[in-house]
């Protein structure tokens, strides 16, 4: 199989950063069958007009956000349009200095379509829907007035949801620009709608309308937008929120982490009972970050109760229709198809420039079992760091040997770290604090 050089590097590069490749990812993906198929049907759902909301858990480095990347590739060949952003501690779902609004100009920042992957696809969305409705009118004899009437007329369906009368305004605005050629007056309504007026009287000064995206109307536009590019011929807007951990253990003002949950709730909610159309939400965390019953999104009753596990999901068995969909471990047969996959992507397929042989991986497998344990598959992110490691230095020293590398690197498993030395003192210095029999039990105190 060929792979494209840009695909190749991108792959490479991120995999050695111990990030998430942006492109490419089909070339690499294995295991997460069940989950895929699972948002697949959420997908499909969306698509005939409902909603979804999904929470993906995991530990770190188990595949959380190489899973948001592969749904979102998912969702663009099903001609979804996909936002997606991470929380941090200045954007985040909730916020009263302009925190929710950083979290909107940032999906809409990367806002994607299939024809533009890598964000910023929201000029393309709107001017490709004005240029069809104006091409339509003027080929059944309409003139620029007979345009804007039909904007109107389309648009109509999203004056009836919160702040859709502006929303559409704005897009007539984007229209009359584009007819008189004014690109100022066409940025204006490009930076209304991706959230960057700080203020309303600047915004009815360039277009004359008299409210902004703000904190408070954060999800009512998401809502908004999703309406408007299944109007523009999309199946539906998918939203990807990552490292939800943020709101949960770095956010520690309680008000703002429950006035945070209480928008999560809202979401829940509406996707739930049917109040939301054509959009989905996927949210990532933590096992920490959802079952903390101080600091986490369980801390919040009304979404512990929605999102609480279903009791016979149990021994073995999943119920994948569940809001929280929890990433099983890749088996040690995925964590060896993984690398070979990754193999294939250094050496393009051809065995002639194969730099590792299939009982080189192997052996590197058990190195990681003896160095990490259980977790060099549970979570796979330093496994595979380090085996991208390997093969970029077997490709640059031809005369490298790849046993001796990996004999360096078992003897290092053994060598204890500096942590390790620290725990094995302190035990040595608190032994004489151990209860000596068991007859100390008794009074035995930590």
């Amino acid at each position: 199989m060929t792979i494209p050089a840009r695909e190749r590097t991108a792959i490479i590069q991120s995999l050695a950063a111990g990030v998430v490749p942006g492109i490419g990812l089909h070339h690499i993906q294995v295991g997460r069958n069940d989950e895929v198929q699972a948002l697949v049907r959420d997908l499909e759902q969306v698509g005939q007009g409902g909603a979804a909301c999904r929470f993906i858990i995991g530990r770190f480095g188990s595949g959380k956000t190489f899973f948001l990347n592969l749904l979102r590739t998912v969702a663009l060949q099903r001609k979804f349009v996909v936002a997606q952003a991470d929380i941090t501690t200045e954007r985040r779902l909730h916020g009263s200095n302009g925190q929710a609004r950083s979290l909107y100009a940032e999906l809409i920042k990367n806002l994607s379509t299939r024809s533009k992957p890598d964000g910023g696809a929201l000029p393309n969305l709107v001017q490709r829907w004005v240029g069809d409705v104006d091409h339509e009118v003027r080929e059944d004899g309409g003139d620029d007035e007979g345009v804007r009437r039909e904007l109107l007329k389309r648009l109509q369906p999203l004056q009836e949801l919160v702040s859709g009368y502006d929303f559409a305004n704005v897009i007539v605005k984007y229209f009359e620009g584009f007819l008189t050629h004014n690109e100022v007056q066409q940025q204006a309504a490009l930076r209304w709608l991706r959230g960057e007026y700080a203020t309303k009287t600047e915004a009815r000064q360039d277009l004359g309308v008299r409210s902004i995206i703000e904190d408070d109307s954060f999800y009512d536009y998401l809502k908004l937008l999703a309406a408007f590019v299944r109007m523009a011929g999309f199946a539906g807007l998918l939203v990807n929120v990552d490292e939800l951990v943020v709101l949960s253990h770095r956010l520690n003002n309680t008000v703002a982490r429950n006035n945070n949950y209480e928008a999560i709730l809202r979401i829940v909610n509406d996707s739930l009972q049917g109040r939301a159309s054509g959009i989905g939400f996927v949210f990532a965390g933590t096992p920490e970050c959802l079952e903390d019953r101080r600091r986490g999104i369980f801390s919040y009753e009304a979404l512990a109760t929605r999102l609480a596990a279903n009791r016979f999901a149990s021994e073995g068995l999943r119920d994948l229709n569940a809001p929280v969909v929890h990433l099983e471990s890749l088996t040690a047969e995925d964590c060896y198809v993984l690398l070979d996959n990754i193999r294939n992507v250094f050496d393009g397929g051809d065995l002639a420039k194969r730099l590792l042989p299939d009982e080189g991986i192997v052996r590197y497998l058990e190195v990681c079992q003896q160095r990490m344990g259980s977790s060099y598959f549970q979570t796979p992110r330093d496994t595979v760091k380090d085996f991208v490691g390997l093969m970029q230095v077997l490709q640059q020293n031809p005369t490298a040997s790849w046993e001796q590398l990996l004999s360096i690197k078992q003897a290092e498993s053994f060598v204890p770290t500096t942590d390790e030395m620290n725990l094995d003192t302190a035990r040595e210095e608190n032994s004489e604090n151990l209860p000596k029999n068991s007859d100390d039990l008794t009074t035995f105190r930590l």
